[in-house]
């Protein structure tokens, strides 16, 4: 069915009934077959061309009536089986699909995918599509929590990449991994991945995996955040631990040590995995004076120290970070160990936008960029590795709910504020914070500002010599952004005027 480049266009993918393993399948496994995928961000629009390649009809769905239609984008060109549905989409064309490929910014609410999946429809998630296709010998490393997952996904491709495996890097971080499924099918038996390394969102885990099956596997943290969408933190671990439920023979499942929430949800997801703890034996032990990581897993034969010294990154919780990336890529067995990472320690690089330093002008006034901050715990961290600094703290954007009670959590940064030099509100709530941190006795100088412009001029104003000017929001950023990135370059450009 051809559509005119003004008009909404349709088009469906369609998988083969579930199977316990992943296949290496051919270009026309899904020949004959429609599948539906909702959601034409990045993660559909790599879902769509993966479905194309294996052979399916396409029917891409989106709430956006203003995106342009696959049908017109050059990199479809000479899709026949290619339609776009756009704004408005009836659920007959969704059960007409084989399979449902949803992308992680779709809530189950929307489309009626609740009802489908209750009446046996396929719906599945974008990295499980993909996994269904990636080849069974490529060890998948997996790592998902709170805060923290971009940096450690980031260390463990650094890691491989030094040790010469061919990586890919990505799930939530940047590429999707229906990419990775492609470049497998399209390359050389030489070229294809040997590791995938995936960052993992609670939205992609939603829907329940079938194919996305980790090697090693974390869940570094657990606070609250993303609590719009799933409720209650119960809910929000439970739908964490699905990392493990596909997770057997001996495979290395790590999680933070003292969770009582996350140890319960846990309890429903063990398989059989080797289960590990950051802060505890068999894990991994961190002495932060001594820079030093210890890792004992009796099971596998994971036993060592890893020296940190060599990292170069500002706050403490980053060596943290690349000691976890470095203990689950010993998890993978892939033939390193402790000695050698330790002696790349210093080859490892930081995230933009993650307590990035910008500049340190002629006064020594440094700022300090942690846009991706967006919630209060990434906050909390970064004003706690930067503790004996002098700080002037910029705060704002659009705040989180915190709790299950409505809270947003800004009382919890009064007594770590307290000893800093100024606190700097912006944004759509900017009152809103200034009024919690003053009630909550914050006792130093704090500032409304309209927006960031505003609130980097001010904190050059007051700012002395020595002072680091930390922006840290703990807010979501889409009050005056696009998104963290975006925040996170603005005030860069700001910093650097003089």
């Amino acid at each position: 069915m051809g559509l005119a480049c003004r008009s909404p266009g349709l088009r469906a993918l369609s998988l083969h009934p579930v199977r316990l393993r992943r296949i290496r399948c051919s270009k026309e496994d899904l020949k004959g077959q429609r599948v539906a995928v909702i959601g034409l961000g990045i993660s559909g629009k790599a879902a769509t061309k993966l479905a194309l390649a294996r052979g399916a009809s396409v029917v891409a769905v989106d709430k956006n009536e203003q995106l342009l239609p696959f049908e017109c984008d050059h990199e479809f060109a000479g899709s026949a089986n290619l339609q776009t549905i756009l704004g408005n989409c009836d659920v007959v064309q969704l059960e007409k699909a084989d399979k449902i490929v949803v992308s992680p910014g779709v809530p189950l609410e929307e489309y009626s995918l609740s009802t489908l999946m209750k009446f046996g429809k396929r719906v599945m998630s974008e990295i499980d599509f993909a996994a269904e296709v990636l080849p069974p010998n490529i060890k998948v490393l997996a790592v998902t929590g709170t805060n923290g997952k971009s940096t450690v996904t980031s260390f463990a491709g650094q890691i491989l990449q030094h040790l010469g495996i061919k990586a890919f890097v990505g799930g939530n971080l940047g590429k999707p991994l229906s990419e990775a499924a492609m470049h497998c099918l399209n390359c050389s038996s030489e070229d294809i991945y040997q590791v995938a390394v995936v960052e993992v969102s609670s939205y992609q885990l939603e829907i329940p995996n079938h194919y996305f099956l980790p090697s090693a596997a974390v869940i570094l943290n657990l606070t609250p955040d993303h609590l719009e969408r799933h409720l209650t933190m119960q809910n929000y671990a439970a739908i964490k631990c699905r990392l493990f439920s596909k997770m057997k023979d001996g495979k290395v499942a790590l999680l933070p040590l003292g969770n009582p929430i996350l140890n319960k949800a846990f309890r429903d997801h063990a398989n059989g995995c080797n289960v590990t703890w950051i802060g505890d034996f068999p894990g991994m032990k961190m002495d932060m004076e001594a820079k030093v990581a210890t890792f004992r897993v009796a099971t596998t034969g994971l036993d060592g120290h890893l020296q940190l010294g060599g990292l170069r990154a500002m706050g403490a919780h980053n060596y943290t970070n690349a000691a976890i990336a470095a203990f689950l890529v010993l998890g993978l067995d892939v033939g390193a160990d402790c000695h050698f990472i330790s002696s790349m320690m210093g080859k490892l690089t930081l995230l933009p936008h993650r307590m990035q330093v910008v500049c340190t002008d002629a006064r020594g006034v440094t700022c300090v960029n942690d846009s991706k901050a967006t919630n209060i715990e990434s906050t909390y961290t970064a004003l706690l590795s930067l503790k004996d600094q002098k700080l002037i703290v910029l705060l704002g954007g659009v705040a989180k709910v915190a709790s299950g009670k409505g809270s947003n959590g800004f009382e919890r940064l009064v007594e770590l504020l307290k000893h800093h030099r100024a606190v700097i509100s912006f944004g759509s709530s900017a009152e809103m914070i200034y009024e919690i941190l003053l009630d909550g006795g914050l006792g130093i100088p704090c500032i409304t500002a309209k927006n960031l412009e505003e609130a980097v001029k001010y904190a050059k104003s007051i700012a002395d010599t020595g002072d680091v000017i930390l922006l840290s929001p703990a807010c979501a950023s889409f009050d005056e952004f696009r998104n963290f990135e975006h925040r996170g370059q603005v005030f860069q450009e700001l910093a650097l005027i003089s």
